[in-house]
């Protein structure tokens, strides 16, 4: 078992262990008069997690311009992208697909094999820059779109080590589980 898939079983135990709690403390203390001061709270938590990300820049890694994964195909993206989809429009103008998962396999290789290992490639789609110069710069960095400017846009995306956002993942994680578990139980709970 390599290092990466240590870390998703670790993060799958720690946000199952948090989950538990969460749903715990919420469904023994938590009135339903209480939860629209908890998820204020729980919103301000969030902006401080987000403001947090703002300590830390691109380091330049290229892992992020190299190997982009979508759930949708290249043609479901300019589906959604003709159809308003702001975020499809922005990630089609960047991004082209990969010919195969052994081109996007040599860019991350620990994540590929992580997919593959779970079963999980099935219904994945590789991408990448072609405009990411070799030295893994943004020739026109400076108007990069927005999707590229908020990336990460969550501290439990798997990013490697090199990443200059690492570390805010690791300072942030267990919190924005924990904010996150908290939405879902109160939605559970509450909102039926």
């Amino acid at each position: 078992m390599d290092e990466l898939e240590k870390n998703l079983i670790s993060m799958k135990d720690k946000y199952e262990k948090i989950f538990q709690e969460q749903a715990e403390y919420i469904s023994s203390k938590v009135k339903k008069s209480d939860v629209n001061s908890i998820l204020e709270d729980m919103e301000v938590k969030q902006r401080e997690i987000f403001e947090k990300r703002n300590r830390y820049s691109c380091v330049g890694c290229g892992a992020c311009c190299r190997l982009a994964i979508s759930e949708f195909s290249y043609d479901e993206l300019k589906t959604k992208a003709k159809n308003g989809d702001n975020f499809a429009t922005q990630f089609i103008s960047i991004f082209v697909p990969y010919k195969d998962i052994s081109e996007a396999k040599k860019i991350f290789p620990e994540y590929i094999e992580l997919l593959e290992s779970q079963n999980e490639n099935k219904n994945v789609y590789f991408y990448h820059c072609p405009k990411v110069t070799q030295n893994n710069r943004c020739p026109d960095y400076e108007n990069r779109p927005q999707i590229c400017r908020d990336f990460p846009d969550n501290p439990i995306a798997f990013l490697p080590k090199t990443c200059g956002f690492s570390a805010w993942k690791n300072e942030v994680e267990e919190d924005y589980m924990k904010n996150y578990a908290s939405v879902e139980i109160i939605d559970y709970l509450f909102n039926e």
